[in-house]
């Protein structure tokens, strides 16, 4: 819990760092200085480096969680079961939707093009790089972890334990690599970018981006909710705004955990205070904290879009319907740590929007540091998709509107 809830904090810190040290040479005029260029360029390695890993875990991760994730969704024999799953996936298709036509309305108002691209741009180059190549590339690991994890759920009882058990052991060892070394690294990771923009003279018109889509990412996190709950007010045909006090502690415990499967026991008891059955509140409420992640796909499509007109790229319905239908999959059972999201999605934003490594880490930053309303939205929306599954199984809402608390 600590370790989560700091990870803000020292995120932040990274970014006030690393702008304050990349902008010492401007400030005190050794800009040029041999030492100075040596320091910003040690701080380059190590992003190149941090890089690579990431690129080779990514596939590695994909192949472990979706796999495991789907082999395991498909041993819950439930009659809802199908519902729950189309719910949450229509519901996270209609985030990214709204997301791109917000961005397309919105972002254009106050992000325009670099002069120059951090893309292109690079005065600081690493001294080493070390290329090495994946195990497999993103959309075969993809491919690869449908075929093993629709099998391993179809297989008979006990006829897939051996592998399903070899890839949680791999799975587990992704999550370690995660929370040991990749997790605890990042807000260093990100205070090298930001010094390394801010010794470029970027800092400015990257922070003036970062800090908008920030507040567009939220705003439109809380309207989605919104929308959430009039959708399931009217298939209800009820009122379920009457129930957003009673689902907060869920929301903010999910702001601290930045894990929608910490929050579960949490949510469990907001369920039951909603007037959910027991039975569909059991069943539903931890199945969708596993594949119900609307809040993040909206941080990753408004943000992809906002880092791609800002880099002079190209933004279209086209480029980004299939990207919008593959976050949905792809981040099926990530990992119950800060920014499981974007890690799962990192090898579909570089291969299906051509993402470069400088822009890679702009959106790990923009989706870490967003993380916890992210999930809060997440874990808020499974309340209202709840509520619809308890209306088909038969459920009544006999509570009055003006029923107290528990």
């Amino acid at each position: 819990m600590s370790f989560r809830s700091g990870l803000l904090t020292r995120l932040l810190l990274g970014i006030i760092g690393g702008i304050i040290l990349g902008s010492l040479g401007s400030w005190l005029g050794f800009h040029d200085a041999v030492a100075y260029e040596g320091m910003i360029r040690l701080f380059s390695t190590f992003t190149s480096l941090f890089s690579t890993f990431l690129t080779f875990i990514i596939p590695l991760l994909i192949v472990s969680f979706v796999a495991v994730g789907m082999a395991d969704l498909g041993k819950q024999a439930n009659k809802l079961f199908g519902l729950t799953i189309f719910l949450a996936y229509a519901s996270t298709i209609l985030a990214g939707y709204i997301a791109y036509f917000f961005g397309i309305s919105v972002l254009p108002g106050f992000i325009h093009a670099f002069s120059g691209s951090i893309a292109d741009v690079n005065p600081y180059d690493p001294f080493i790089t070390i290329k090495v190549t994946p195990v497999f590339d993103v959309m075969t690991a993809l491919m690869l972890a449908f075929i093993l994890g629709i099998g391993m759920a179809n297989l008979k009882v006990g006829t897939a334990g051996k592998l399903l058990e070899v890839l949680r052991e791999v799975r587990n060892i992704i999550i370690k690599t995660l929370t040991k070394i990749i997790i605890p690294l990042i807000p260093f990771y990100v205070g090298c970018l930001f010094c390394k923009l801010a010794a470029q003279g970027k800092i400015v018109a990257t922070a003036k981006i970062f800090i908008g889509l920030y507040i567009c990412i939220l705003l439109l996190q809380v309207l989605y909710l919104a929308v959430q709950f009039g959708i399931s007010s009217l298939i209800c045909r009820r009122n379920n705004y009457k129930y957003i006090p009673r689902i907060l502690p869920g929301y903010f415990t999910a702001v601290g955990t930045q894990s929608s499967a910490s929050t579960i026991p949490v949510n469990l008891k907001c369920a039951r205070n909603c007037n959910i059955s027991e039975d569909v509140a059991n069943f539903c409420i931890p199945l969708c904290a596993t594949i119900h992640l609307a809040g993040d796909t909206i941080c990753l499509v408004l943000g992809t879009m906002g880092i791609m007109m800002a880099m002079g790229m190209d933004v279209n319905i086209i480029l980004f319907t299939p990207y919008i239908f593959m976050l949905g999959v792809t981040m099926v059972a990530a990992p119950g740590v800060p920014g499981g999201g974007v890690m799962a999605a990192l090898g579909i934003i570089t291969s299906m929007l051509g993402f470069t490594e400088p822009m890679q880490q702009l959106i790990i930053s923009l989706h870490f540091s967003q993380d916890s309303f992210g999930t809060a939205t997440n874990v808020a929306g499974d309340q209202a998709l709840s509520m619809i599954v308890d209306k088909v199984s038969g459920h009544e809402d006999t509570s009055p509107i003006g029923a107290e608390l528990e």
